[in-house]
């Protein structure tokens, strides 16, 4: 498993989660509340895409190994997008206000938003696509034979 490869798919993803997904779940209608069918679409888009990003990653995974790749693509993936948050939020504050004391009075702040749900719904949409992509290539791959899997044999004499 290459982390440097999972770092930056994982990156491009997030990336792409926070302003392409946002900007296709904006023409869908917001309503009121909390859940709403905007923020639905949100969740269900980005998983897909996270979908997308996760085979990519796991093309150049053996297959017997696709699963548990997967999943540490979406622990990966998770937590790039947290530290991103809080480096975006970070640098942010000092380029809005240039002061270390108001930086200092901020930080306290990303305890409470680690801790909401909303950190939930990142944690499933980067693991879940990551578990199913990576069992669905194990398991395509588990039930080939094994002449189509590639291992070919020596020839033999007569």
């Amino acid at each position: 498993m290459k982390i440097e490869r999972a770092i930056l798919i994982a990156f491009l993803g997030n990336y792409l989660v926070n302003n392409v997904v946002a900007a296709i779940a904006a023409f869908v209608p917001a309503g009121t509340g909390t859940f709403t069918v905007q923020y639905a679409t949100f969740i269900v888009v980005a998983a897909v895409l996270i979908a997308i990003m996760t085979w990519w990653y796991l093309k150049t995974v053996s297959p017997s190994m696709a699963l548990k790749a997967g999943i540490w693509f979406g622990i990966i993936g998770f937590v790039v997008s947290i530290v991103t948050a809080f480096v975006t939020g970070v640098s942010g504050v000092l380029v809005q206000t240039a002061s270390f004391s108001t930086l200092m009075s901020v930080l306290p702040n990303f305890g409470p938003f680690l801790w909401s749900w909303t950190t939930a719904v990142l944690f499933g949409y980067w693991i879940v696509p990551g578990v199913v992509i990576g069992w669905l290539m194990n398991r395509k791959t588990s039930n080939m034979p094994q002449s189509s899997i590639g291992v070919s044999m020596p020839q033999r004499t007569m």
